[in-house]
């Protein structure tokens, strides 16, 4: 399976990605450039499944590389930092170049990062709404506690 992480730069999309993977935290901030990748292998109904995530950078430098890594993708996670507003105001963006360059069916989550950070800036109704509108599974997560990360990947 080929999933994607999206997002604004700094949204959390690694820190989500290798958590989940590794059941580590990335306590300092590096930018992805261009693309990271991270493997799980997974049991589905009594066969192992190898999980590919594509950790795309959310710098606009990267768009060239980013939209190659759309195609064949099943499933794709939009991350927004909810310490701030800005990854909230920017999904339209990320999800029209998703709709641009991926397939029709992939399976699309909006996740909610940082929750674990005061003050909250981004309320969960607003989310909830937002991945309505744009049909999209919710969860909240924090990579630092890992509250919400299994869950949410086991549901994707």
């Amino acid at each position: 399976l080929k999933i994607l992480s999206m997002g604004d730069s700094n949204s959390g999309k690694s820190c989500l990605v290798k958590r989940y993977c590794e059941g580590r935290f990335i306590l300092e901030y590096v930018a992805t450039i261009g693309i990271d990748f991270g493997v799980k292998a997974i049991q589905c109904n009594d066969k192992e499944i190898k999980v590919n995530f594509w950790d795309v950078g959310g710098d606009p430098l990267y768009f060239d590389i980013r939209n190659e890594f759309y195609k064949d993708t099943h499933g794709a996670m939009l991350t927004i930092d909810v310490s701030s507003r800005i990854g909230f105001e920017n999904i339209e963006t990320w999800i029209t170049e998703l709709r641009d360059y991926a397939n029709t069916n992939v399976v699309l989550y909006l996740v909610a990062t940082k929750t674990d950070i005061q003050p909250r800036l981004v309320e969960t109704s607003e989310c909830e709404s937002k991945a309505k509108e744009i049909g999209a599974k919710y969860f909240e997560t924090s990579s630092l506690t890992g509250q919400g990360v299994s869950e949410m990947f086991d549901d994707l």
